[in-house]
């Protein structure tokens, strides 16, 4: 059976911002969406993909740091130790990077695709990509780590983003194109 293909949602989709419910149970419908969202995933040169991120409203996300791709469903983080700050950006926000100061280590409980029980250690990149998603499973997107100093710029981009979606057949691609010009620019200041 071929697997269905799945859209990322950009800001403002509502999806984005809900809470996601706990699975229950993997199924052959769980795993169908845990195949797609990994095609999705490598198809936007992502490193993870969230549930909410293609519209649905299940703990679900992959990820995929170069070593293999891994499926979690109801992550939870038991402990975290150290601290770090790396610039972030997010497949829902194109063309916006944010400085995230996050855990340098993380211990986790998660299942995996074959419902059982996960408890791991991840470090660096992989803690990283783990703890945002998990943010998308509750709602929390990489703007609402924003700082003051940041603040205005992200406005105005994500207001060019609400822009594109109410008049999507516009110059939507001339906007992000100058949209990712000011972030590079802005990232590599």
């Amino acid at each position: 059976m071929p697997l269905p293909q799945l859209k990322v949602r950009t800001y403002p989709d509502p999806c984005l911002r809900r809470k996601s419910q706990k699975v229950k149970a993997v199924g052959p419908g769980e795993r169908l969406l845990i195949q797609s969202m990994i095609t999705a995933m490598y198809a936007h040169k992502g490193v993870g993909l969230a549930a909410p991120q293609v519209g649905i409203n299940q703990q679900i996300f992959v990820a995929d740091i170069g070593q293999g791709p891994m499926a979690v469903i109801n992550p939870q983080v038991v402990e975290q130790h150290g601290s770090t700050v790396l610039e972030e950006g997010c497949l829902s926000i194109p063309g916006v990077t944010v400085k995230i100061k996050r855990p340098k280590k993380i211990l986790v409980k998660y299942m995996d695709e074959e419902n059982t029980i996960v408890q791991r250690e991840f470090s660096d990149l992989m803690a990283r990509v783990f703890l945002h998603e998990s943010d998308h499973l509750f709602g929390k997107l990489i703007v609402d780590y924003v700082g003051l100093r940041q603040k205005k710029e992200v406005q105005k981009h994500l207001k060019m983003l609400e822009d594109i979606q109410k008049n999507p057949q516009e110059s939507s691609s001339q906007n992000i194109s100058n949209s990712k010009k000011a972030s590079e620019k802005n990232a590599n200041a």
